[in-house]
């Protein structure tokens, strides 16, 4: 596949279309049909949504032919119910994490943050793709609201991805771009099997109640704590558990 790695135009696309709020767009004209074969050669679609008011503006062609919806009918609602069981409680913790970025920026009234992750959406077949979802919010002074652009990349090729899922929060957009292996890989640290006992002591168990829990011997488990506190530099479980939950990850 020949990919753009370049978002060029679609900072392009926010600087030109942002003074009329992403209202009256022409699908057919230049730049837009500039990024549709852009996107057609990324395996991508987008949506431009005003994000206070919880509004999908613009969405482009190719969701009808990634995901089965055409561009008028999606809304952020749809991807609930599209995103598979094994992901919806990230995904409401990445909703709640945005919204609360929006606001914060809302409340500056200036500033921009990216939200990058990865997660299983149906596609048009009705089978489960993996996608990387990344999200451009940015403060609108003419229109005093955060609009967020929403980029869906289709990453099936990434057969590999170390720690289960890649996960961004900030404001370096060096890091909005289309993704290699080396993007993909940032975000949880932890194995599965780390990150399932750290889920389990948020939830109030102990090193035995995790260990009766997952079959494992009561050293296994206690092992597998000092792994986590070691490879986070952390002191106590406690703390890792409040900074994943500041970041969204728990």
């Amino acid at each position: 596949m020949n990919t753009n790695q370049d978002y060029a135009l679609f900072h392009k696309f926010i600087e030109t279309r942002t003074s009329n709020g992403f209202n009256g767009i022409n699908a057919n004209d230049p730049l837009m049909l500039e990024l549709e074969i852009m996107m057609k050669n990324n395996n991508q679609f987008f949506y431009i949504a005003d994000i206070i008011q919880m509004k999908v503006i613009f969405t482009s062609k190719r969701s009808s032919e990634m995901i089965g919806v055409a561009p008028e009918d999606v809304t952020p609602y749809y991807f609930m119910e599209a995103t598979h069981p094994d992901d919806i409680q990230r995904l409401n913790l990445g909703r709640a994490k945005l919204i609360k970025l929006a606001q914060d920026i809302f409340i500056a009234k200036e500033g921009i943050a990216l939200v990058s992750t990865n997660f299983k959406i149906r596609n048009a077949g009705g089978e489960y793709s993996n996608f990387l979802v990344q999200a451009y919010l940015f403060y609108s002074s003419i229109h005093n609201t955060v609009f967020f652009l929403k980029i869906h990349t289709n990453i099936d090729w990434c057969k590999k991805i170390k720690h289960g899922y890649h996960y961004y929060i900030g404001n370096d957009l060096s890091y909005f771009k289309y993704p290699d292996h080396e993007l993909l890989q940032m975000g949880n640290i932890f194995t599965k099997r780390e990150f399932e006992i750290i889920k389990l002591i948020e939830s109030g168990l102990n090193s035995e109640q995790i260990a009766e829990k997952l079959f494992l011997s009561h050293y296994t488990v206690n092992a597998h704590r000092a792994n986590i506190l070691k490879k986070a530099d952390k002191s106590n479980i406690s703390e890792l558990i409040y900074d994943l939950n500041e970041r969204g990850v728990l």
